[in-house]
């Protein structure tokens, strides 16, 4: 009534803020009394189903909890087409009365606007939308809550409209600013809150960059303090926290159920509790016209955790804006789940994906794989088939990182796109150097096949037991384990187009193996009383072709490292090469050495054939390393001409 006679006295203009307060709390209704009657038709429609009772939201709009609930619960069809529930009436009407309130205010900031609002009311009373009745067509709820992007408007588009036209009034009629929030009417309690939710946004606010957003609102309505942002500039994407002494609720909407939970997600270090993720339909939100509605209760005994839950509300919001655009650049390159834990693992960071998209993004991407890695990676072909997960992964964030930190620090983006590239390499040799760890397994192996001939040849020397079956057995399922090795090597060296040279080395490690394992199956056959001259320069040989593994064992390992940058490691993996060039020719020397003995010692045939196969086949396996020598060295001088 007081307002009423002020108005008629023509001093209006001192009713602004509290009429602001009033269209912002009839905001905060109406969409709570709007998704209560989606909920209804959604449980008329599936009655068989737990129905959304929205007693968090209403409490927080202050709404009876019970009275949305009674509606919700006792709603049912009539016929096909309409909807029938406990006092609809009172509820139509309420929607209307908080639809007249926002209007009212922004009528008192913007004539002209609070008309034209009222013209679009007006229509959309005259079609029969807003009747006070017991029952309503179930075309008109959808008119009612949808938003169009073309085609006529509805009850759902002018609220929205009308929201940030109070946003607007509320900026300019804001008795000051509080930390860079425009706020009036605020009790002395209030200040507090509202500047520890202002720590917190600007603590973040530049990671936004040049993109439009996160204005804050905050003023006392109905005994609490509320504090409005309006994050960016999507429909249908609005935080709203209530603070009323230590407690604080926070209702947020979005039109991607991802990034709500993604929301939900940045508190978990709080005991907030957070209502389910309720779908509402609306048409021209989304990609399937649904937004989502969350709300979050934190309650505590102390101001002080309160100021710190708030304070991470205001630091979240930044992460909310293009969080979507950004998930779905990032699941061109990883699979989506990967995309949303890359941004998770951002705003944990404070790093956010903003700097990436204002300098490209994708671009950024495609510059580097185009410029560091055209054969290795195709187009259209994800990084994680090309890198492997774990380092795509590392490889996005750092990409996300590296553009945060460019343009914070206003370097250029030529320096960022020239890191990444550099990253990307990096990434790539790792690739390389984890397949080469598989040629280093394999050659460990053919290094336990001559040991085990070793260890059966003295067993010769000295009369002990020499168990030729068992030594095919081990050999054999030594081969068979260096088989498997080289397959899904191959694989690999296919999935992630890695160097020709690496699927070379493969094949004549798993050569020397071959062989190695043909001489444990003759060793096996030899005669226990084979002449020691004989065993001793089989020995001889299998010391050299041990002294082979050994040296292309040191050359892969040191190999890995030559992409780092380590000129020793370089020289070691060179000189393991010449080694292994050097037991090449001492094999050829002590295998012609032990035929000598063959042909001029005149022994039985069976010890005459297995000696000779054995050295044969040993040094047939030198041969195979001594190739595979030439291939480390092309390997490792691509890395140092890189």
């Amino acid at each position: 009534m007081k307002t009423h006679i002020i108005e008629e006295l023509g001093q209006g203009d001192i009713l602004l803020p509290a009429l602001v307060a009033e269209g912002l709390a009839a905001n905060d209704r109406i969409k709570v009394r709007m998704s209560a009657l989606q909920a209804a038709v959604q449980h008329a429609q599936q009655p068989g189903r737990p129905a959304s009772d929205l007693g968090v939201e209403s409490q927080t709009a202050g709404i009876a909890p019970a009275e949305i609930a009674t509606l919700i619960g006792g709603a049912h069809l009539i016929g096909q087409s309409r909807l029938a529930a406990p006092d609809l009436a009172k509820l139509m009407q309420e929607i209307a009365d908080d639809a007249a309130t926002m209007i009212r205010a922004v009528g008192a900031g913007a004539a002209s606007d609070g008309e034209r609002a009222q013209a679009r009311l007006d229509t959309i009373r005259a079609a029969g939308l807003l009747e006070a009745a017991g029952e309503i067509e179930m075309s008109h709820v959808a008119r009612l809550t949808g938003v169009a992007d073309s085609g006529g408007d509805s009850l759902h588009r002018l609220v929205m409209d009308l929201h940030k036209q109070l946003n607007r009034l509320a900026a300019s009629c804001s008795e000051e600013a509080l930390d860079g929030a425009h706020v009036f009417g605020l009790h002395s309690e209030d200040r507090t809150a509202v500047a520890a939710f202002m720590k917190g946004l600007n603590a973040t606010r530049g990671l936004k960059f040049n993109h439009p957003g996160l204005d804050t609102m905050a003023t006392r309505v109905a005994g609490r303090l509320l504090i409005q942002n309006d994050i960016g500039t999507t429909d249908a994407h609005v935080v709203v926290i209530a603070v009323k002494k230590n407690a604080v609720t926070v209702t947020y909407t979005d039109v991607h159920l991802a990034r709500a939970k993604f929301f939900i997600s940045l508190f978990d270090d709080f005991e907030a509790t957070w209502s389910g993720l309720d779908r509402h339909t609306a048409a021209g939100l989304g990609e399937d016209n649904s937004f989502y509605l969350v709300t979050g209760q934190y309650e505590t005994g102390h101001a002080t955790d309160r100021n710190e839950f708030l304070a991470a509300v205001g630091a979240a919001l930044v992460f909310l804006i293009d969080w979507n655009k950004a998930r779905k650049l990032l699941r061109t390159w990883v699979a989506k789940e990967d995309a949303a834990r890359i941004l998770e693992w951002a705003a944990g960071q404070r790093i956010g994906h903003r700097g990436f998209l204002e300098l490209g993004g994708n671009d950024l991407l495609s510059s580097a794989v185009r410029n560091a890695a055209p054969a290795r990676i195709g187009f259209g072909e994800r990084l994680d088939q090309a890198l492997g997960r774990t380092a795509a992964i590392d490889f996005l964030k750092a990409s996300l990182r590296a553009s945060t930190e460019a343009l914070l620090a206003g370097r250029s983006v030529r320096t960022v796109r020239d890191q990444i590239e550099a990253d990307l390499m990096r990434h790539l040799d790792r690739v390389d150097g984890a397949l080469l760890a598989a040629v280093l397994r394999q050659i460990g192996l053919a290094h336990d096949l001559v040991a085990a001939i070793s260890r059966h040849i003295a067993a010769l020397r000295t009369g002990q037991p020499a168990d030729g079956k068992l030594l095919t057995q081990r050999c054999g399922a030594i081969e068979q384990k260096a088989d498997r090795i080289a397959l899904e090597s191959r694989n690999e060296v296919d999935r992630l187009n890695a160097r020709p040279l690496i699927g070379q080395l493969i094949d004549r490690a798993e050569e020397a193996v071959d062989e190695l394992e043909q001489a444990a199956f003759i060793a096996s056959l030899m005669p226990e009383r084979t002449d020691p001259s004989l065993l001793a320069s089989l020995a001889e040989l299998c010391a050299v072709a041990q002294t082979a593994t050994e040296a292309a064992a040191s050359g892969v390992a040191a190999a890995i490292d030559v992409p780092e940058g380590r000129r020793a490691d370089s020289e070691d993996a060179l000189s393991a090469v010449t080694r292994l060039i050097d037991a090449e020719h001492a094999a050829d020397s002590r295998e012609r050495a032990t035929t000598a003995l063959v042909f001029g010692g005149g022994f039985d045939v069976a010890t005459s054939l297995s000696v000779i196969e054995l050295a044969r086949a040993v040094e047939r396996a030198t041969d195979r390393f001594a190739s595979f020598g030439h291939l480390l060295r092309r390997h490792i001088m691509i890395d140092l001409a890189a």
